[in-house]
């Protein structure tokens, strides 16, 4: 009886040494699959059935083709995944913050199993996530999937939310939250839910480091800035999701920093060149917090803020705390020498 399920099996057996063993380089003889089914699975067949098993998983839309000669056999031309978008995908995951490494090595693992053991291998020997910065937060996965489910369901939800002490220590905050969720983004590598709360109105959340996520049975709370394409624009506006007032702030960039400004705002952004074109000004909506002030101070005098006054202020009030902190150190250092 194990000998007949066998037989049955048999197709699956050879499409599986196929995805892991052939490739254009690499093809795999009808030899070798008789072997393979005789040495590991007890499966004795001959040179016929081999290729009308092939034959049956062409009918099937496998991509097998077929390479003549002394040295042909088959190999599949293509999976799930074209090589260059694993790599992609790997990439991704190998630089995300947000993934622990543990998921990321467990996740990099199964986009490897999606090709060739041979390009597997390569793939492999680039992959480096040990050492990286990565979240220590392994509900991660769980956290997405909650979310989303809230989402999808338009419902509530409470979790626990927690900072992070010395000695890489958690410590929650002194209180459960409740939000209405409507969406999640990614930026500066790290991954935020975009929610409405009544304490906090529209606001986000580091997702790693949320915990005990409930979906609860009240309905999500209506959001219009957080609805349909005022997601997208409201994410747009923030700098690392720090909050800020919304407002339209004119800025004078010198042209190194074109690209800088194409990345961030987008290629629809308005620009207008000035000086014969050694700079240029533009205006986007953002929200005003620290971190986008820090953004503009951090290319010195190759970007200025000309409009409104009141964000300019601003601007200089974060220039001059700095400045006062470091004019300190060196008075101290000063008296000691003295």
């Amino acid at each position: 009886m194990a000998g007949l399920d066998n037989q049955r099996l048999r197709i699956l057996y050879i499409l599986d040494y196929l995805r892991k063993n052939s490739h254009a380089a690499r093809p795999v003889t009808a030899l070798e699959l008789r072997t393979m089914l005789e040495r590991d699975h007890g499966i004795f067949c001959d040179r016929k059935t081999i290729y009308a098993d092939v034959a049956a998983l062409i009918d099937f839309d496998i991509d097998i083709l077929s390479v003549p000669g002394k040295k042909g056999g088959y190999y599949i031309a293509s999976g799930n995944f074209q090589l260059p978008e694993l790599k992609l995908l790997i990439d991704a995951v190998q630089s995300s913050r947000f993934l622990t490494e543990k998921k990321s090595n467990e996740l990099i693992a199964k986009l490897c199993s999606q090709c060739n053991e041979h390009d597997a291998k390569l793939m492999r020997r680039s992959v480096l996530v040990s050492g990286r910065v990565k979240s220590m937060n392994e509900s991660i996965y769980y956290n997405v999937d909650a979310i989303q489910e809230a989402i999808a369901q338009g419902r509530q939800i409470a979790f626990r939310y927690f900072d992070w002490d010395y000695g890489a220590v958690r410590r929650y905050r002194d209180r459960e939250y409740q939000a209405s969720p409507y969406g999640l983004c990614q930026d500066n590598e790290n991954c935020y839910l975009l929610a409405l709360s009544d304490r906090h109105g529209v606001t986000s959340y580091r997702v790693d480091r949320m915990s005990n996520i409930r979906i609860l049975p009240d309905p999500r709370k209506p959001c219009p800035e957080l609805t349909g394409q005022a997601l997208n624009q409201h994410a747009n506006q923030l700098f690392q999701m720090y909050a800020g007032e919304a407002v339209n702030v004119k800025m004078r960039f010198h042209r190194d920093l074109l690209n800088v400004v194409v990345d961030r705002f987008g290629k629809d952004t308005m620009l207008f060149p000035q000086e014969d074109g050694q700079y240029f000004t533009f205006t986007v909506k953002v929200a005003v917090s620290p971190m986008f002030l820090s953004w503009i101070i951090g290319f010195g005098d190759k970007a200025k803020i000309l409009h409104p006054q009141s964000v300019a202020e601003k601007c200089q009030d974060l220039c001059r705390q700095a400045l006062a902190q470091y004019q300190e150190s060196a008075e101290e250092a000063a008296r000691r020498g003295g």
